[in-house]
């Protein structure tokens, strides 16, 4: 049983960057067909689709947040890795990581094909 869990600072102070963690346990990060995303739900709004680490280790990235964001693995510790620069407090979020497998490319933006989800983690963004 894949489990997942974030960790990360919960308050950021406008114009920094975040850095936020997931540790996996029951699947190594690249074990084959596994897709390992980041997601988030700000206040009054649906899931959307961070990016995606694949288990080749390629990234991918929602093209909205594309120019800010890198999502990198550790292979030895089994985690993955969320980093934002610039953040705003519109960037206020519970940020979820989640994995699927199986899951094709086409359909990676969409939150909903994920079966793995960490608990997720706040993130407030304020000065």
């Amino acid at each position: 049983q894949e489990r997942l869990q974030e960790s990360g600072p919960g308050l950021v102070k406008p114009s920094q960057g975040l850095s936020l963690t997931c540790t996996v346990s029951g699947a190594s990060v690249t074990a084959n067909y596994y897709a390992w995303s980041w997601v988030r739900q700000r206040p009054g709004k649906g899931l959307e689709w961070i990016g995606n680490i694949a288990y080749s280790g390629t990234p991918y990235y929602n093209p909205c947040l594309a120019s800010r964001t890198i999502i990198s693995r550790d292979v030895e510790r089994n985690t993955v890795y969320l980093q934002m620069n610039s953040l705003e407090p519109e960037d206020t979020a519970l940020y979820y990581c989640a994995a699927g497998y199986q899951v094709p490319e086409s359909r990676w933006p969409r939150p909903g094909v994920y079966t793995y989800w960490g608990q997720g983690t706040q993130v407030t963004v304020s000065s």
